[in-house]
């Protein structure tokens, strides 16, 4: 009986021995669980801040570019604008005028290229090429030019163009007399007075 005792007694000491034993790996494990999770939010924290600076530094560069390039964006849209309204302008021009209109603007860019060409009308055989034309109506812009017997070529590639024209060739000389060249020279000392105009109006509200 007393040995049984005995017996009990050892069994309730390495039990309690085991338990002390399982709280103290409990113990050591948690608070290795704790230490890492505080040097895991320690090395979170550390890598947010980094990334934040290293955020703000990119958002302050890409600032600084937008606000200094804001100035020539500014112009460069402005200047389309007038330029836009410039094309809006020659449209409604060029759809204002009559076919005869056109045709006596031709004959006058025609009269000063071929003034400035000695003996172009004596020079043989010249070939024509038109665009957006009728034959007979150009036909009619050469006889007051004095040019006799033209010899009409077609080309295809030609009728992409815009506005109409005419061509005049030699074995040597080239001359041509466009509408669109017409609308050029009409319209330059307007652009360069808008652009003199909107650089006026730039440097007003830089100031």
């Amino acid at each position: 009986m007393e040995e049984l005792q005995s017996t009990e007694v050892l069994d309730r000491e390495i039990l309690e021995d085991a338990r002390k034993k399982a709280l103290r790996l409990l113990k050591q494990a948690d608070d290795t669980i704790k230490l890492q999770n505080e040097q895991w939010d320690e090395k979170t924290n550390k890598s947010i801040d980094e990334l934040l600076i290293k955020y703000n530094e990119q958002k302050k560069t890409e600032t600084e570019k937008v606000m200094a390039r804001l100035p020539v964006d500014k112009l460069r849209l402005k200047i389309e604008y007038m330029e836009n309204l410039l094309k809006a302008a020659v449209e409604s021009w060029y759809k204002s005028l009559n076919q005869q209109q056109i045709l006596d603007l031709l004959y006058k860019e025609l009269t000063v290229k071929i003034s400035n060409c000695k003996n172009f009308t004596s020079a043989g055989k010249i070939n024509v090429q038109i665009c957006e034309l009728e034959q007979k109506e150009v036909e009619s812009i050469l006889n007051k030019l004095d040019i006799k017997n033209p010899v009409f070529l077609k080309n295809p590639s030609l009728s992409a163009a815009r506005f109409p024209f005419i061509i005049l060739e030699t074995e040597s000389v080239r001359i041509t007399a466009s509408i669109e060249k017409a609308v050029d020279y009409l319209l330059l000392n307007n652009r360069l007075e808008l652009i003199n105009a909107l650089t006026d109006n730039l440097s007003g509200e830089d100031a």
